[in-house]
């Protein structure tokens, strides 16, 4: 992984009365948000996410982020702070917990119970849970810890000051600033204000809208860009959006309830989030809206409402299986309409389109971002950091969550309202708060931890290439048995591909050419199989470049009879 700073080697031991933080996660990368921050031999983690794979991850599930060089002193956590219930900042909470299974965890009430659903499926024992809300200040070790309310896209989200002998930092988590939320609950800039003036040594930014300029628009400006989708369809409605999204369900809920339709929920995210919002009161269901999705078939097609995971075109969510027709009890019909209530993740554009197309192909009406005002970011713009630099006033900046161009645009809104030290970072990149300047110090290893089934950091890049080689190009087998009296060719070759082109009966223009190779490798002494098979993947390799264009994987076997 590049880094700006390609010249740092590790850092030094932290100066008596400094505070080290090391991002292990989420700079440079929009996901698997973690960092640690150390005082006084103690360690302090905030938030603990996954980042979702892309086309160029084959086979991978999760990805993690890369805790290694903490691994052997984990007993010195004294907390874990998850600032909001997203996947990106608590989806790998689970495989740190196999590693220390006490270590405790600190959050708002949504948050630590979407957590405890997430713990249980892994089978995990609860660990000790320290439920906070905006106002709390708790000390964990030589950490005096602080929480602010923010609003973003789920309930629940919280700023975390941490209050250390090196000074304060002020860390936002994810955060916006809409005037007009949908649960009334604001980001609380009083408090931002009053922490700027006690004094803010390190403010820890938000980067992800930096590049977009003014402010994110309320969430308040969608209901009637749904309450249109309403008015406007003449039979079923399916919304897909995140499962985590409470407001955006809250919305549709409270169209269904205003055209008289009934709502059920499809995907096991959605029904076990939603269930979760619900009985903790942030999710108010108005009476007689809810059904079973089973039931919900026994409606007339005006009165149906479906609530589906999918919104960015998973392969197997419930929005990609009704697409394609062969969901169990969903089928789209023609005059359908589907709301994609949701933004569009980069990388994941083609996906997203696939599942649009097959929906229209069946008659089906979507809405989605492109053509309707259906989704509204989660995170600050650039006018709301400035706002937020102005109101704090911070001596130091260290722009997080967010790829480096999100990073280098967020640090110039720090310079331009007069931050002189604005320091870059991205994954590893360890950076030190020593008195009351913070500069970075060095950097350790830190690259992605992919799970592939119950496989933890087995996969390494080696293994991604080689997938991704027999994805795009396949492979060729190639058996040969050499007589290990005459030193000749017994049997073979006999050569296979697969995954590209070629047929079998196309490689009899090589076989020769792969025998004489043989035999002059022989007479020049070399016997060794391995060496023999380096012949072959030569010989093969070279033939199917210059012939087909192609760079398969080649797999040699060379045996002695």
């Amino acid at each position: 992984m590049s880094h700006p700073h390609p010249e740092l080697t590790a850092p030094a031991e932290l100066a008596k009365g400094g505070l080290r933080i090391t991002p292990f996660g989420g700079l440079g990368e929009v996901g698997r948000n973690m960092t640690a921050f150390e005082y006084d031999g103690r360690l302090l983690i905030v938030d603990c996410g996954v980042l979702f794979p892309e086309d160029h991850h084959p086979g991978v599930d999760l990805i993690l982020p890369d805790w290694s060089s903490i691994r052997d002193r984990l007993d010195d956590v004294e907390a874990l702070v998850l600032t909001h219930g997203h996947e990106d900042h608590i989806g790998a909470t689970p495989y740190l917990l196999r590693e220390r299974g006490d270590i405790p965890l600190v959050g708002s009430e949504l948050t630590l119970a979407l957590l405890g659903s997430k713990l249980r499926e892994h089978r995990l024992r609860e660990t000790v849970h320290h439920k906070v809300k905006e106002g709390d200040r708790v000390t964990f070790g030589p950490f005096d810890l602080e929480f602010v309310a923010v609003n973003h896209s789920i309930p629940d989200a919280l700023a975390v000051a941490i209050r250390t002998g090196a000074g304060m930092v002020l860390h936002t988590g994810d955060f916006k600033m809409d005037q007009l939320p949908l649960d009334g609950r604001i980001t609380d800039l009083r408090s931002f204000a009053r922490l700027g003036e006690e004094g803010v040594d390190l403010f820890l930014v938000d980067s992800t809208n930096a590049e977009t300029p003014g402010f994110t628009p309320s969430e308040k400006k969608i209901t009637p860009v749904i309450d249109q989708v309403f008015r406007e369809s003449n039979q079923r409605v399916i919304v897909a959006c995140f499962a985590s999204h409470v407001h955006r369900v809250q919305q549709v809920l409270d169209a269904a309830y205003a055209h008289e339709r009934q709502v059920a929920y499809v995907g096991r995210s959605m029904v076990r989030n939603m269930g979760i919002a619900q009985d903790l009161g942030y999710l108010k269901v108005p009476p007689g809206v809810m059904v079973d999705a089973k039931q919900l078939a026994d409606l007339p097609p005006e009165r149906q409402v479906l609530i589906s995971t999918g919104s960015q075109g998973e392969p197997m969510s419930a929005l990609s299986r009704i697409a394609q027709r062969n969901h169990n009890f969903v089928h789209i019909e023609e005059g359908d309409t589907v709301l994609m209530a949701s933004s569009l993740i980069p990388g994941n554009e083609n996906a997203v389109y696939r599942v649009i197309n097959g929906l229209a192909r069946w008659g089906a009406r979507v809405v989605h971002k492109g053509n309707a005002m259906v989704h509204v970011s989660g995170h600050a713009s650039a006018g709301e950091l400035l706002y937020c630099y102005n109101i704090v006033k911070p001596r130091n900046v260290l722009p997080v969550h967010g790829e480096m161009r999100h990073m280098l645009a967020n640090a110039e809104l720090a310079r331009a309202t007069g931050v002189e030290n604005v320091v870059i970072a991205e994954d590893g990149v360890v950076v030190d708060l020593v008195d009351g300047v913070a500069k970075v110090a060095g950097k350790v290893d830190c690259g992605y931890v992919f799970v592939d089934g119950s496989s933890v950091g087995d996969i390494t890049e080696s293994d991604l290439k080689d997938r991704r080689i027999l994805g795009e190009e396949g492979f060729i087998s190639v058996i040969v048995v050499i007589d290990s009296v005459s030193g000749k060719v017994a049997s073979g070759p006999e050569i296979h591909a697969r995954g590209n082109v070629l047929g079998d009966e196309e490689f009899e223009a090589i076989k020769q050419p792969i025998v004489d190779a043989l035999d002059r490798a022989i007479a020049e002494g070399n016997t060794d199989s391995y060496q023999l098979q380096q012949t072959v993947r030569r010989v093969v390799g070279r033939w199917v470049s210059n012939t087909h264009r192609l760079r398969p994987m080649i797999i040699p076997v060379v045996l002695e009879a």
